[in-house]
């Protein structure tokens, strides 16, 4: 029988992501040669190479890349021992790992952790801020508990719970303050600034302003929303901003605001999870902080329900 230890499997699965030694064995909080060690062990118990090594590149073999989706499988299915363990209890303790997208985390995070740690002294609150589509992967290969992200996602193994709806606003520079909003119709002909590509709020913003995402005249990205609205100060051009975000990210800047009107523009907020989590109901319940907290902030809306 071949002997293979779960320290074995994580390495592994930590090179595999990383494809770096030094990167992995930084992640896994070990020596560069001890994490070298325990991967020529592994691949010495199952008597085949598991990556092709060159002095540029750390490639997977073929039968690596097969070892390597059993070995996400397998470790997935530990942590949800862990969490099943965690749920039978009377509450949340232990690790919380929650990721965020970035039109959402500097804006609602402060107040969520506050009330999180509040409501529960023993959790650990582990955050990831980045775009939808690394959310969703880390969240599927088991690297994330829950995350907060845009709806839909239209996963079939996820859950989805609404949180709450905002609307869009117009950053525009301070002389245009006096004019009125402009409809969907004159904002395609405005230098519009955009999030760069990844980020699901480009996609919506493209989609009110019924714009190809290819269209490359007139369109300037940016990688925040801070960016872009210093950009609209400078008078570069006009961008669309979520209403939660409009209190910091203007306050410095030499910019006003209009909304539109209907239809507006808008987006609905909310957490997912996997359907197989044994965490599902302390998920919810963290999900009903995450919906108070947002109130806090202004007045959303309730969200749509999710279908």
């Amino acid at each position: 029988m071949i002997n293979l230890t779960l320290k074995q499997l994580r390495y592994f699965e930590a090179l595999t992501r990383s494809g770096h030694f030094g990167r992995a064995a930084d992640a896994c909080a070990i020596s560069q040669p001890a994490l070298s060690m325990q991967i020529k062990e592994l691949e010495e118990a199952l008597g085949t190479a598991l990556f092709e090594r060159n002095a540029r590149q750390l490639r997977l073999t073929g039968f690596g890349e097969e070892f390597a989706r059993r070995v996400r499988d397998i470790l997935r299915a530990v942590d949800e021992l862990g969490d099943l363990a965690r749920a039978s209890r009377d509450r949340f303790v232990g690790r919380l790992r929650l990721g965020v997208i970035p039109t959402v985390a500097p804006y609602l995070l402060p107040t969520i952790v506050d009330k999180l740690t509040r409501a529960h002294a023993g959790l650990d609150l582990r955050l990831r801020e980045t775009t939808t589509p690394k959310l969703i992967h880390e969240l599927a290969d088991g690297r994330l508990d829950a995350a907060i992200v845009a709806l839909p996602v239209s996963e079939p193994a996820f859950v989805e719970v609404g949180l709450f709806s905002e609307e869009f606003v117009l950053v525009r520079p301070r002389a245009d303050e006096s004019r009125p909003a402009p409809s969907r119709e004159m904002l395609r002909e405005m230098r519009l600034l955009l999030l760069e590509e990844g980020h699901c709020f480009r996609d919506q913003a493209l989609s009110f302003c019924n714009l190809a995402a290819t269209r490359p005249r007139e369109l300037l990205d940016g990688s925040s929303l801070s960016t872009l609205v210093q950009m609209v100060g400078a008078g570069i051009g006009v961008t669309l901003i979520p209403e939660m975000a409009v209190a910091v990210e203007t306050r410095s800047a030499a910019v006003s605001i209009a909304r539109f009107e209907a239809p507006k523009p808008a987006r609905t907020i909310g957490m997912i999870w996997r359907k197989t989590s044994p965490l599902s109901e302390q998920l919810n319940e963290i999900a009903g902080i995450v919906r108070a907290s947002a109130a806090t902030l202004y007045a959303p809306t309730a969200p749509e329900p999710v279908v």
